[in-house]
């Protein structure tokens, strides 16, 4: 019905364009030659013009959202049409039929008035939707209950910036009036878009809040590093204003931007570093059609590298967890969003050697994203004995079932606090870093093609057991929010960037790597648990107040992010580094495999934490009755239990 209407609009606009044109060039008196021939012009023209404005896509958009890319398509499908009208009546019709050939001057005429005519009826659809979308604004607005328009600031007056105010103007039902951008561009000062001013730069927020009295501002500018939009924050904070922003770019699709996206500033936003970027080809290329088998599915890191896996459309994913509620949970998400994503659940436990083994000889993954381990810091402390059959013995058993059964990628998710470890859970997880360096060694040797490596990332925010669940907690009860020294430092990265490390390290990989990501500076504590307090519309020190609780065992103040006997190699990509020469041998690597698989300090707390420091002498408290084998070499130690 649309597309019948349009067919007869285009048909009447193109004999009004010719004989306009032919008009125009005869000073309206049309010699009786060309009239007499016109119809079989006419209809040759209507058929040509309307055949190539339908392969050009005319009449397959939904003209009531057009912009300035519909139009670029209104002017080659007019342009084309013209000259394909031109060849046509130079080479079938005026040679064919034997009349004379149309006076050359009216083929541009005819191409200005149909372009003007074609694009004008086409965007009068959009003008319509934008009048009636005023219309209901009225309507609503002299309801019983008016609706009262936001007055909004918008900082950014770039390609997201634009497209947040072109939605705002389309989207009365939002009741938020763009009354102006803010942009530090010098060169936009004063300018407007879409009749909207730039009003000046981001110190000039405060002022500009009291002379418009503006009640909220949009932070359009989705990959602006974290200090540029902490600064944009504090700005506001200031001025009393709230604030919203866009979301980051790796939550934008293609560039698209929705008002419905608009969201409250969140600590994540202020990190002061580029969000990572993924390279989709090279991760499409050893991902797709395979079977990806996710360890700790359940957990933070584990179910978003199930939810990012599987865009990439895997063969069969596999989720592997020990917690019944947490695989649950993750399946049924996957089976509601992506339904034709075949999925299997495992319940298992890493340290059931027999049952992995089952596992990978039912579905033999060829990629594997070793995501399972035991994390906190001071539990591990109190249970040594975990951390190593969990970390150690459970990465052998899934690295050893990986070789056995020809996996092609293994990736192993480590942590900052592996590097030069003084606490147990760091130590646990070097040792894990070694287990899988010797499985990458062993393939190598044996001429296999698996391919093991590592990633060592810092602090994740929002995970379970993080630092900012537990602020939020201590907020929300008022108070104090607890940090453990004033000068302690983390980096930190989002759950999205730290799985999209994870996965894009897989592509890299040839064997035996740790990769680890540039996280810029690293972080405060104590300046995280502020910005959070002041995102949540509080004041510290006023309205909520922060205790110092003192270290605690295992804790250094700052991580580090290569060992002593590390060094930084390059990538190809700018943001992702390798730690290259490692600080142990792959001898040791042998005793401790051997130790632990005979059963060594999985079930003691005092032999794990004797086997953890003789590796690495650093994990020792004056508390622990073996500190005095502290030093001694691995052997040593094993050799007296």
């Amino acid at each position: 019905m649309r597309t019948g209407a349009f067919f007869i609009l285009d048909a009447l606009f193109i004999n009004i364009a010719y004989l306009g044109a032919l008009a125009l060039r005869f000073d309206a008196v049309i010699p009786g030659e060309y009239v007499a021939h016109y119809i079989i012009f006419a209809a040759v023209v209507t058929v040509t013009t309307i055949a190539v404005y339908y392969f050009c896509g005319l009449y397959k958009k939904m003209w009531q959202y057009a912009s300035v890319r519909e139009m670029y398509n209104v002017l080659i499908g007019v342009t084309v049409a013209t000259l394909v009208v031109i060849a046509v009546s130079y080479i079938f019709i005026y040679p064919e039929s034997g009349m004379s050939p149309m006076p050359r001057s009216i083929y541009p005429i005819a191409w200005l008035i149909s372009l003007g005519l074609t694009g004008g009826s086409r965007f009068a659809l959009r003008s319509l939707r934008e009048y009636r979308n005023g219309a209901a604004l009225v309507r609503e607005q002299t309801a019983d209950k008016p609706a009262e328009a936001k007055r909004v600031l918008i900082a950014g007056a770039g390609e997201a910036g634009a497209m947040v105010a072109r939605e705002l103007r389309g989207h009365h039902s939002l009741a938020m009036e763009p009354v102006g951008f803010i942009d530090d561009d010098n060169r936009k000062q004063g300018l407007d878009l879409f009749s909207i001013p730039v009003l000046g730069r981001r110190e000039d927020i405060p002022r500009l809040v009291k002379e418009y009295q503006i009640n909220e501002i949009i932070i359009a500018m989705p990959s602006a590093p974290g200090r540029i939009i902490r600064g944009i924050v504090d700005i506001c904070k200031t001025a009393g204003v709230r604030v919203k922003t866009l979301p980051g770019v790796y939550d934008l699709i293609d560039g698209k931007v929705s008002v419905s996206q608009l969201r409250d500033v969140q600590l994540e936003d202020l990190l002061g570093r580029d969000p990572v970027q993924l390279d989709m080809e090279s991760i499409a290329a050893y991902l797709e059609g395979k079977v990806v088998l996710v360890t700790g599915a359940g957990g933070s890191i584990g179910s978003e590298l199930c939810r990012q896996a599987a865009r990439f459309r895997p063969g069969a994913l596999v989720l592997l967890d020990n917690t019944e509620n947490n695989l649950f949970d993750i399946e049924q998400e996957l089976s509601e969003r992506l339904p034709e994503l075949r999925q299997y659940g495992e319940l298992a436990d890493i340290r059931d050697e027999t049952h992995i083994q089952r596992v990978f000889e039912h579905y033999t993954p060829q990629v594997v994203f070793h995501a399972a381990a035991y994390k906190h810091v001071p539990l591990m402390e109190r249970f040594p004995e975990h951390a190593v059959s969990n970390n150690i013995r459970g990465t052998y058993n899934v690295a050893s079932a990986a070789k056995k059964y020809g996996c092609e990628t293994f990736i192993f998710v480590s942590t900052d606090k592996a590097v030069n470890p003084t606490s147990v859970m760091g130590a646990s997880k070097r040792a894990a870093e070694l287990v899988v360096r010797y499985f990458n060694e062993m393939c190598r040797r044996d001429k296999m093609k698996s391919r093991f490596a590592a990633v060592r990332f810092g602090n994740v925010l929002g995970s379970r057991g993080s630092v900012i669940p537990t602020f939020k907690r201590q907020i929300s009860a008022g108070g104090p929010v607890t940090v453990t020294h004033p000068e302690m430092l983390r980096y930190f990265m989002t759950i999205p960037e730290a799985v999209q490390l994870i996965i894009q390290s897989g592509s890299l990989a040839k064997g035996g790597e740790i990769f680890i990501l540039d996280m810029g500076e690293p972080v405060r504590i104590l300046d995280l648990a502020q910005d959070l307090i002041r995102l949540s519309g509080l004041t510290p020190g006023k309205d909520i107040d922060i205790k110092f609780t003192g270290i605690r065992p295992g804790e250094k103040l700052r991580e580090e992010l290569f060992t002593d006997r590390e060094k930084m190699g390059a990538t190809k990509y700018s943001r992702i580094f390798i730690a290259q020469n490692g600080d142990a041998s792959l001898e040791e690597a042998q005793l401790l495999l051997n130790k632990v698989r005979q059963g060594y300090g999985l079930h003691d707390s005092s032999e794990a934490r004797a086997l953890l420091s003789a590796l690495f002498p650093a994990v020792n408290h004056e508390q622990d009755p073996l500190q005095t084998r502290a030093g001694r070499d691995l052997a040593q130690v094993c050799e007296e239990y």
